[in-house]
């Protein structure tokens, strides 16, 4: 049961992410949740790649909605149990390389509390 929650918060993070709608994704997250990211560690060096809470969050991912209007992920692969989900996906963005990523959620009592990104 709780592994197909976690399924469920993993698709509507896509669907949200892939429609650019902050709202909805931010609402998947506890308001404490950290993000770990390598593009973070690059773009904001005084991050050491991890941000912290709801405001963090948010204003990442609008810089990125605003900067890379065709951001989009395609699933490949989603792996859920208790309290993890795995996902794989592609990350397109017009007239770049695609690019292979792997994401790990932490979730706990139906929000997501910790996010790990994975790419080269």
């Amino acid at each position: 049961m709780i592994t197909q929650q976690n399924l469920s918060i993993a698709h509507r993070w896509f669907a949200a992410f892939n429609d650019h709608n902050l709202d909805s994704l931010l609402s998947l997250y506890d308001d404490e949740a950290e993000h770990f990211s390598p593009k973070l560690k690059i773009k904001q060096p005084e991050t050491n790649g991890l941000v912290k809470g709801k405001k963090a969050l948010h204003d990442w991912w609008e810089g990125a909605f605003e900067t890379i209007p065709s951001l989009h992920y395609r699933v490949t692969s989603l792996t859920a149990n208790a309290d993890r989900v795995f996902m794989e996906y592609v990350r397109t963005v017009e007239n770049e390389a695609d690019m292979l990523v792997a994401e790990v959620l932490e979730i706990k009592d139906g929000k997501i509390v910790f996010s790990r990104v994975y790419h080269g």
